[in-house]
């Protein structure tokens, strides 16, 4: 392996000279006479080109038959190629033997990179005063984009909430940084340069973007979201299938207080994709029950009872008015329907469904209507009908009937929505400790 790895390296250090010999050699008709003067002028002209270029200082020249052959080393291999596009283009050159090789003098590769070192420090210092100007400049631009940015008036104006006049405060920033770079570039005649950095902003920036697309996802909805304001401050909603009061909207996600008392965080890219149930939009909400009724009563009485029950209970809205229908029919049931509206500023939603139930059974088991009951079909067959009426009535039959005793009706009870005032108490507390990461307002437009 080493070997191989030797016989490499020496073809590949041995190729430079080669290649540079045979690159490039002049062509047309060669003279059948020999001048030893025409080859002195060819070698005078070649060493005065050379001498007016830099890079060839150790490169000698001499000229036999026309032939031009030439020594020495150059900084790098592509200065000795252009050797020969340069000598064949000399009058009276019939061939280039181009023995140039590139230098492995440290001191001398160095020299150029410490001139040209030197070259930048000098315009860096002649130039210095106009850079001072372009930072003058540069800053000034930015110091006025910053003290318009901290201004209350107008952005707290015309954004609909603290967050989206930070946005705004932030873009004034930014547009004035870039303007400040044009203004300075401009002073410095490099504007050229902008393009080639606004070119890499955009490739960084489309980067950034992708490792970072939900975090870019949910800042958006962030800002949709507080622009829109689909809920206010202590509203109840159901967001993804999750339910409670909406406590507050931050830069991230939206806080709910559950109907139990623990915090629901759902991002906000989340909250702007999901279907979103505002039950407080509205005042008024309606309550459903369902009650089963014997297939052998009377249902259009039993309709009346329920729906007079209904329209008599004092937390019931009388518009819209309460109203029972026939849902359904099953084995050994009717099923009634019953619905009432509630104002739900004042009333419990589950109190006042609660006490509906229990006053509308009450009321159809003081007026006898028939309530279902299970039954069940014993199929014997080792007996008969004739054999089971001649052993009389069985002892459940000789038994008498339970004497129902019809309930008393009494008034409903409270169902004033205190447990919803007090959640919201808790609302209201929360807010009030961390008011300033809020981005809901109570007087913003709704969507």
């Amino acid at each position: 392996m080493f070997r191989i790895l030797l016989s490499a390296l020496l073809i590949t250090l041995l190729g430079i000279p080669a290649h540079a010999q045979t690159a490039e050699q002049p062509t047309g008709t060669i003279s059948v006479t020999e001048s030893a003067s025409q080859d002195a002028a060819i070698a005078t002209r070649i060493r005065t080109i050379l001498s007016e270029l830099e890079g060839y200082e150790d490169v000698t020249v001499s000229v036999a038959s026309g032939i031009v052959t030439l020594r020495g080393t150059t900084l790098d291999a592509l200065t000795a190629e252009t050797l020969n596009e340069l000598t064949g283009r000399i009058d009276g050159v019939v061939a280039i033997r181009n023995n140039v090789t590139e230098t492995t003098d440290v001191a001398r590769r160095l020299n150029p990179a410490l001139e040209r070192f030197e070259k930048r420090l000098y315009d860096l210092v002649t130039r210095l005063p106009l850079l001072l100007i372009a930072l003058a400049a540069f800053l000034i631009v930015v110091f006025f984009g910053i003290v318009l940015a901290r201004l209350r008036y107008p952005w707290d104006r015309f954004a609909p909430n603290a967050f989206i006049a930070d946005i705004y405060r932030q873009i004034i920033r930014l547009v004035f940084v870039i303007a400040g770079i044009v203004i300075s570039l401009d002073i410095l005649n490099a504007t050229a340069l902008l393009s080639t950095i606004l070119g890499a902003a955009g490739i960084i920036g489309l980067a950034i973007g992708f490792a970072v697309k939900d975090t870019v996802e949910n800042f958006i909805a962030s800002v949709m979201l507080s622009i829109r304001q689909p809920f206010r401050p202590n509203d109840a909603v159901e967001i993804n299938g999750d339910e409670g009061k909406v406590i507050r909207l931050t830069s991230r996600a939206t806080i709910l207080l559950s109907y139990d008392g623990n915090h629901i965080r759902i991002p906000n890219a989340t909250v702007f994709k999901s279907r979103i149930v505002n039950y407080s939009i509205n005042a008024e909400r309606r309550f459903v029950f369902d009650i089963g009724i014997a297939p052998s009563a009377d249902m259009a009485r039993a309709i009346q009872i329920a729906q007079t029950t209904l329209k008599e209970l004092p937390f019931v809205l009388k518009s819209p008015a309460p109203d029972v229908w026939i849902e359904g029919v099953g084995d050994s049931t009717l099923t009634l329907r019953l619905v009432g509206w509630i104002d739900q500023r004042t009333t419990s939603l589950t109190a006042g469904r609660g006490e509906a139930i229990r006053l509308a059974v009450a009321a159809l088991a003081e007026a006898e209507v028939d309530m279902p009951e299970p039954t069940y079909r014993l199929i014997n067959s080792g007996v008969t009908l004739t054999e089971v009426d001649a052993q009389g009535p069985t002892r459940a039959e000789r038994a008498p009937a339970p004497r129902s005793v019809p309930p008393v009706r009494t008034k409903a009870l409270d169902v004033q929505a205190h447990a919803e005032h007090e959640l919201e108490a808790i609302v209201d507390e929360e807010r009030r400790d961390r008011h300033n990461e809020d981005l809901l307002n109570r007087d913003a437009q709704t969507e």
